[in-house]
């Protein structure tokens, strides 16, 4: 597997450790829908949190938040649109981004609520 693969999966696995330390529930990992993947689907005090993990090396090239581009932000919405529909939740829903850094041999995780809106 390539190296930022491999960093992608441990970021999103940190994402998920967080989360959980932090009384969210998962509900769905992955979650796949036309051109659109969501990497977590959590829950917390009635709030379906869409969240999209973005895990860098480095932010010598920018913050990784900053990799989040309008057409990923459609693809998403679209996908969670549908996920709400199918289970037919009636939930607030909130999309938020993890931010992780690695930084020598430790991680840094920073967590953006209310990351972006519906386009």
């Amino acid at each position: 597997m390539a190296q930022h693969n491999e960093l992608g999966k441990k970021g999103e696995q940190l994402a998920v450790d967080f989360l959980i330390e932090n009384n969210y529930q998962i509900v769905e990992r992955n979650y796949r829908f036309d051109k659109a993947e969501v990497d977590i689907i959590a829950n917390k005090n009635d709030v379906l949190a869409i969240i999209e993990v973005k895990t860098r090396s480095s932010n010598n090239f920018g913050n990784p938040e900053d990799f989040v581009k309008l057409k990923q932000i459609k693809n998403l919405v679209k996908a969670v649109n549908e996920y709400v529909t199918v289970n037919n939740l009636d939930v607030e829903v909130r999309f938020d981004i993890i931010a992780i850094v690695k930084t020598n041999k430790t991680f840094k995780i920073e967590h953006l609520k209310n990351a972006f809106y519906h386009f």
